[in-house]
């Protein structure tokens, strides 16, 4: 039985207690044929000294939806996920409200994934362009 939306949201969010994630903020807002949406407020929690979204935030950002797209798409034999390349490009700098990531595959192996992460700003401007490599364990 495929699930719902809803459903697909739940869990995403659910697995975000007591780990990064919930430290950051990040919370799962959409999904599509082939793509997964969150976002992440913009406070000084995310913060580089000068008052900007961190680099590093954005990564993690990109990380965790990448690999939570890669559990929703690739099904439920997989038993985990775990990013092994990410490359990012920084373009714009953010000091408040939020950022949204949209995880897309370009590739969707049986054993490796390629995802595109795009981050925008709330006028749906480029962030940050990351792409993501995983790898899926079965049981």
């Amino acid at each position: 039985m495929k699930k719902s939306k809803e459903e697909i949201l739940a869990s995403c969010n659910a697995i975000c207690k007591n780990t990064l994630m919930e430290t950051l903020g990040i919370e799962f807002i959409d999904v599509t044929e082939d793509s997964l949406i969150a976002k992440m407020p913009v406070t000084s929690r995310v913060h580089q000294p000068d008052g900007i979204l961190h680099g590093g935030a954005s990564v993690a950002l990109a990380e965790s939806i990448g690999s939570a797209a890669a559990i929703v798409f690739m099904g439920p034999e997989v038993v985990s996920i775990r990013g092994i390349v990410i490359s990012a490009n920084h373009v714009k700098s953010v000091k408040d409200g939020y950022v949204y990531a949209r995880a897309t595959a370009l590739h969707n192996g049986r054993t490796t994934q390629l995802w595109q992460i795009r981050i925008t700003n709330e006028n749906d401007e480029l962030v940050s362009i990351i792409k993501l490599t995983t790898i899926a364990f079965y049981q």
